[in-house]
């Protein structure tokens, strides 16, 4: 059974709108599982701001962010698309879409200043939406019979292991829990301990849960410092 790898991606949609020179960016950053679902935040930000002049996209799905999309919407090639896409690749994001909304306040920003803009905005979603770590736990069962079964759960609850569900069959109890895949040896033996041998241990399969990631506040400060020299 291949080990899922280890993801990252943004803990909650969000919104941000930054003024540059009387333009205003509007980033909108999603969760999405499937091309269908990043099309559909695009589809939908365009609904919502459809008198803007441009909605410029970029996201990155699946495992290890395999597919990769962008699109300048028709700002100059490369100064909007790209470098929001270019954020997400520092992050190490995936299952992300991003979507900055420009209304042209009538200055233009030319092309350094259009990247820093972009970048920056996308930068401010994600410190707004903030990161967490999907990390694979394996799923184990453990089934023993019910005259061991109370004294089991007692010593599975004080253990620190998580009790993640219980089971009564007829003949047994199965009691479900979650582990680090590096655990599953020292578990067995635990098991063996606790129960003098008589508990069954099975590995059914992966759960996925997620961890905050502490964001770099100071990346942040230097991206709207960027942002500001564009002004």
């Amino acid at each position: 059974m291949t080990t899922p790898s280890i993801t990252r991606t943004i803990a909650v949609n969000a919104a941000i709108e930054i003024d540059i020179r009387k333009s205003r960016f509007v980033c909108d950053v999603f969760r999405a599982a499937t091309e269908s679902d990043a099309r559909a935040a695009v589809a939908e930000v365009r609904t919502r701001h459809w008198a803007a002049n441009h909605h410029c996209t970029a996201w990155r799905l699946g495992e290890s962010g395999r597919l990769q999309r962008s699109n300048d919407d028709g700002e100059p090639a490369g100064t909007a698309g790209v470098p929001m896409l270019e954020v997400l690749e520092r992050r190490d994001l995936t299952d992300t879409v991003a979507v900055v909304t420009r209304y042209f306040g009538g200055t233009k920003l030319g092309s350094g200043g259009l990247i820093r803009a972009y970048g920056a905005s996308v930068s401010a979603a994600i410190e707004r939406a903030g990161i967490v770590e999907r990390r694979p736990l394996r799923e184990i069962e453990v089934t023993i019979g019910h005259g061991e079964a109370g004294r089991f759960e007692h010593a599975l609850r004080a253990s620190g292991y998580l009790l993640a569900g219980v089971t009564y069959n007829p003949e047994s109890v199965t009691f479900a829990t979650h582990l680090e895949p590096d655990h599953m040896d020292r578990f067995d033996l635990w098991v063996a301990e606790v129960s003098a041998g008589r508990g069954r241990t099975r590995a059914t399969g992966f759960v996925m849960v997620e961890a905050p990631v502490a964001t770099d506040r100071a990346r942040l400060v230097r991206a709207l410092m960027s942002q500001e020299g564009a002004q």
